[in-house]
């Protein structure tokens, strides 16, 4: 006889002569040398490995003591013990000892892909990454689902999970921001044939997410390729001197081009202008020196101007001291100041009133 002992947290399944007999629970047991017994664990699945499950659990006492759930192909199963998730089954039968603990099973279809909205998020977190795939949209962005390399949907900013089953899942992000191109280093000859290098910038945003893929081969070259034809049409009408007093026309044309393919390229271009105009080095001394002759006039001008304005200012100051004589000795008292502001000692006799002999005293210096 062979003793065997059968802990609390555990149960066995009796064979004798290798035929299934029945479930011994927590226990000491003697059996004969054509009898087994096999041990199983409470926490952990029922897998019989001298029979099949089907076996144990035509045996009532067994069936009553261990929770069963098939999950069918393309399916799968939720496990939850005493109301707390503990992992996720895949296809077939499974079993666990319910004589603790409470089992409850959500089976889910992954048929399809995307997982449904009474999934809770936090389950992606304990199961394997294998199971699922996951999409993060960020706030500035749309995404084109394709299942299959169909398009399905667009999907907005948040987190998208989907199952794994086969199908394949591709996502491309488009960005909604307002986004900046430039066109830079375009050499342009104008109509004078004087060789310009301009670098122009506009801003648009995409408007119709799918369209733009799958209408259009490289959206983004189309536009920088119609913003340089565009450049170049309207430098090769003008003059230099023309481009370069009207530059405001340049970005209102190559824009009102723009505008007028928004609807094929799919976008909006919100604005658009001239960065910078850059001379070949010969033009711009030319253009430097022309600058510096034409401030020169306009200082010469200017300097004339006033000095006529001065001589004036004289003429009518003398016109009035002329004609009236309190303001001619109030002009004269006025310079006898200034000169008194340098003068150290001045000697006066009895002869005359003073302000005559001081008169006479300047007329002497002087």
């Amino acid at each position: 006889m062979k003793k065997i002992i059968i802990n609390e947290n555990q149960r066995g399944f009796l064979f004798k002569n290798g035929k299934y007999v029945k479930m011994l629970g927590a226990g000491k047991y003697y059996i004969s040398k054509n009898s087994e017994i096999e041990l199983s664990c409470l926490d952990e699945p029922v897998y019989p490995s001298f029979c099949s499950l089907e076996t144990v659990l035509k045996d009532k006492a067994a069936s009553e003591n261990i929770s069963v759930v098939e999950v069918k192909d393309r399916e799968l199963a939720l496990h939850f013990v005493n109301g707390n998730f503990t992992s996720v089954l895949k296809s077939g039968k499974h079993a666990f000892w319910s004589c603790d603990n409470r089992h409850e099973y959500t089976i889910v279809d992954i048929s399809e892909p995307e997982v449904s909205g009474d999934i809770p998020e936090y389950i992606f977190s304990k199961i394997p990454s294998s199971y699922y795939t996951v999409v993060e949209v960020l706030e500035y962005q749309k995404a084109r689902l394709y299942f299959n390399s169909k398009f399905v949907k667009i999907l907005d900013a948040g987190t998208y999970y989907f199952w794994n089953n086969g199908m394949k899942i591709d996502v491309g992000f488009v960005d909604t921001r307002l986004t900046r191109m430039d066109v830079t280093g375009q050499e342009i000859l104008t109509l004078d044939k004087v060789s310009l290098r301009i670098n122009f910038v506009c801003n648009y945003r995409v408007t119709d997410y799918v369209k733009v893929l799958t209408e259009i081969d490289n959206f983004t070259e189309q536009i920088h390729v119609e913003a340089q034809l565009a450049l170049r049409e309207y430098v090769g009408k003008y003059k230099l001197d023309e481009i370069l007093e009207n530059k405001s026309g340049i970005s209102e044309f190559v824009l009102s081009r723009l505008k007028a393919r928004e609807k094929e390229l799919y976008v909006e271009v919100a604005d658009a202008g001239v960065k910078d105009i850059i001379l070949p080095g010969e033009i711009r001394e030319i253009m430097n020196t022309v600058l510096v002759a034409e401030k020169r006039a306009q200082a010469n001008v200017i300097t004339r101007r006033e000095e006529v304005a001065s001589t004036r200012s004289l003429l009518n100051t003398a016109k009035l001291m002329d004609e009236n004589k309190t303001l001619w000795k109030l002009k004269e008292l006025e310079y006898i100041e200034r000169i008194f502001e340098n003068v150290g000692n001045i000697n006066l006799n009895g002869s005359g009133d003073i302000l005559s002999q001081l008169a006479g005293v300047l007329r002497q210096n002087t």
